[in-house]
C-alpha cells in the first residue's frame, strides 16, 4: 500500500476543505509517532497510518446525505468512501478490511483494546482537544478513561495538561 499516494487521494477528496486536510495530517503524524514509539509491528503500523489518513473520510458524505455529521454518521459512512481510495493506493483486501474497521469504530471508545485502535483514538483526541479548545479538566478525565499508551499520555500531558510556557 502506498501511503503517500493515499494521502494525495484523500487530500483530493477533501479538496477545498483545508481544515479537514490539516486534521487528518495531524492525526496521521501522531499515529506514526505514537505507533513507532510503542513498537507497533510494521504491518500494523502501515494499517494504522492508512486509517489515520481516512478516519474522517465519511464527514462529507454524512453532510451530503443528512445535512450534518457526527461520530456515528462518520463511522457509518466512512468505510464505503475509504474503500475505493484504499484500493487505488494498492491496499490488499485484508488491509482494507482492517482499516475500514478502524474507520467504522474510531468514535466508539470501547470497541477494542487493540494497540492500533487505541493509538488512533489517542491521536484523534489529541488533535481534537487542541482544535476544539478542550479545557484541561476534560483532558485529564480523558487521560484516565481513554489513553492507554505511555507515548499518548506524554503527548497529552505536554499539549493539554502542562502549565503554559512563560518567557523567563
Amino acid at each position: 500500500m502506498n501511503l503517500a499516494h493515499l494521502s494525495r487521494l484523500v487530500a483530493g477528496y477533501d479538496a477545498g476543505d483545508p481544515r479537514r486536510i490539516h486534521h487528518l495530517l495531524k492525526v496521521y503524524a501522531l499515529c506514526r509517532l505514537i505507533g513507532q514509539a510503542e513498537g507497533l509491528p510494521d504491518a500494523a503500523q502501515a494499517r494504522l497510518e492508512a486509517a489515520a489518513l481516512v478516519h474522517d473520510i465519511g464527514i462529507h458524505e454524512s453532510e451530503r446525505k443528512y445535512g450534518f455529521n457526527n461520530g456515528p454518521l462518520q463511522e457509518e459512512e466512512g468505510p464505503a468512501v475509504a474503500r475505493p481510495l484504499l484500493e487505488q493506493a494498492g491496499a490488499t483486501p485484508e488491509e482494507i478490511q482492517d482499516i475500514c474497521w478502524l474507520v467504522a469504530h474510531h468514535h466508539t471508545y470501547t470497541a477494542s483494546e487493540s494497540l492500533p485502535f487505541r493509538i488512533l483514538l489517542e491521536a484523534d483526541f489529541l488533535v481534537n482537544a487542541y482544535e476544539d479548545g478542550l479545557p484541561p479538566a476534560s483532558c485529564a478525565a480523558a487521560r484516565e478513561r481513554l489513553f492507554r499508551t505511555e507515548t499518548g499520555r506524554a503527548y497529552l500531558d505536554a499539549l493539554c495538561l502542562a502549565p503554559p510556557y512563560e518567557i523567563p
